[in-house]
């Protein structure tokens, strides 16, 4: 008895060991400033692309009659400049510094915004679309940008504490966003959604001047050498087994979102027979989903390699745009949102920790700048024709189609499951 007492009594000095350490850990993590200064541009940034979004889809389907064509040229000028503008995007955010470069792309977001809404003010309503083009073409340099960041920024085994606190951010938004960009536009109009889209956009640079220094050896590197280490990017994703991977996951589930990225307002209208305004509930569900499940990924996360976690996300969102597609039921269909939303952190986290556990600090700007556009190319391949599919193809054929894919993704990542990711320091040989 006494020997089973002091057992449990060093079980609970473990225990409060451990909690103690988390504590710590935790505390740390919310002193950086870099936190502090990256998690209040992030909020700044999802409220001007919320606003965004649905200001923007709900604007041009009353100017064209819920129109399938115009509104998957929406998700074309979103998502067209990610894929154009990826490989020298990574690139440049490997040469420059990255917190002047993160600034500047949304202080020129900003302005173009306002010069956008002067032209839809005094010209073409048409000219709405260039807000996401261009906006979407800075992204490109800004995001892989604050990924190198991360990795000076941030110890390595708080960087999934980083990207759990990104997922949650996108969660948060996920609930709050659709309803926040549905309320701008119906209650205040396109010019007032715009306006809080420019505003958004330079509070967001404001809060990135709090940024610590960049380190004096980031500096910009002689043009001569831009090509040279586009091309060392790709040859560094080619010798690396998980990366080669991933790059193919990618272009297979790029596939798959791109059918069905533009006609999640047309799972609403037809398949569950309600106003299109509907769709921000359906968003909303799946952003409380995703909020739950970002605390279900951190704890498989501790048990779970990277790459396994990825898989289980795919499995899921297989199975759940399957069903959205033959559901018309409203319970059935937000059912399947939220399974989804549930298992949305595993992609994400999965992802950004292969990527950055894989990749020396000199080269996660080139990796990023190569795997997204596998990913882009092939969405923006799919979402292009997606308006001319619906007409061709009923809803339910796309959607089985998509959750094919997302299954063949899923078995992609089968060979790498007991490979061992190697760390950032391990990959230099």
């Amino acid at each position: 008895m006494c020997q089973k007492a002091y057992s449990l009594q060093l079980f609970s000095e473990y225990e409060m060991k451990e909690i103690l350490i988390l504590q710590s850990s935790t505390n740390k993590f919310w002193g950086n400033q870099f936190i502090q200064a990256i998690m209040l541009s992030g909020v700044f940034l999802q409220i001007g692309i919320w606003v965004r979004n649905f200001a923007i889809l709900l604007f041009v389907m009353d100017k064209t009659g819920n129109d399938p064509f115009a509104v998957s040229l929406i998700s074309v000028a979103e998502f067209a400049p990610i894929f154009l503008f990826s490989f020298i995007g990574g690139t440049f955010a490997d040469r420059w510094r990255p917190k002047n470069t993160m600034i500047w792309c949304d202080v020129l977001s900003a302005f173009s915004v306002f010069i956008v809404l002067l032209t839809i003010v005094y010209g073409t309503w048409e000219a709405v679309f260039f807000v996401t083009f261009i906006s979407a073409i800075l992204s490109q340099f800004s995001q892989p940008s604050a990924m190198k960041l991360f990795k000076i920024h941030v110890p390595g085994n708080q960087l999934q504490m980083g990207m759990a606190m990104f997922q949650t951010l996108m969660a948060v938004f996920m609930i709050i966003g659709p309803v926040l960009g549905t309320l701008v536009y119906q209650r205040f109009g396109i010019y007032f959604a715009i306006g809080v889209m420019g505003v958004a956009f330079l509070m967001s640079a404001g809060a990135l001047t709090f940024l610590p220094p960049d380190q004096r050896e980031e500096k910009e590197k002689p043009g001569a050498d831009f090509w040279g280490e586009l091309a060392e990017g790709f040859r560094y994703v080619w010798r690396n087994k998980v990366l080669t991977v991933l790059g193919g996951t990618f272009v297979v589930c790029g596939f798959a979102v791109g059918i069905i990225q533009p006609l999640g307002i047309f799972i609403v209208i037809e398949r569950l027979g309600l106003q299109k305004e509907s769709l921000q509930w359906l968003m909303a569900v799946n952003g409380v989903a995703m909020l739950l499940g970002g605390g279900l990924t951190m704890g498989l996360a501790k048990k779970i390699v990277p790459q396994k976690l990825l898989a289980i996300g795919l499995l899921v969102s297989a199975i759940s745009v399957a069903g959205v597609g033959l559901s018309t039921s409203i319970a059935v269909t937000f059912s399947l949102q939220f399974l989804s939303g549930l298992f949305f952190p595993c992609i994400h986290i999965g992802i950004n920790t292969l990527i950055l556990q894989t990749t020396r600090e000199e080269f996660v700007g080139r990796v990023n700048g190569v795997l997204n556009p596998m990913f882009m190319g092939a969405m923006v391949t799919t979402m292009s024709l997606a308006g001319w599919l619906k007409l061709q193809f009923s809803l339910v054929t796309m959607y089985e189609v998509s959750g094919a894919l997302f299954f063949t993704g899923m078995l992609l990542m089968v060979p790498v499951f007991k490979l061992r990711v190697r760390g950032p320091a391990e990959s230099r040989h």
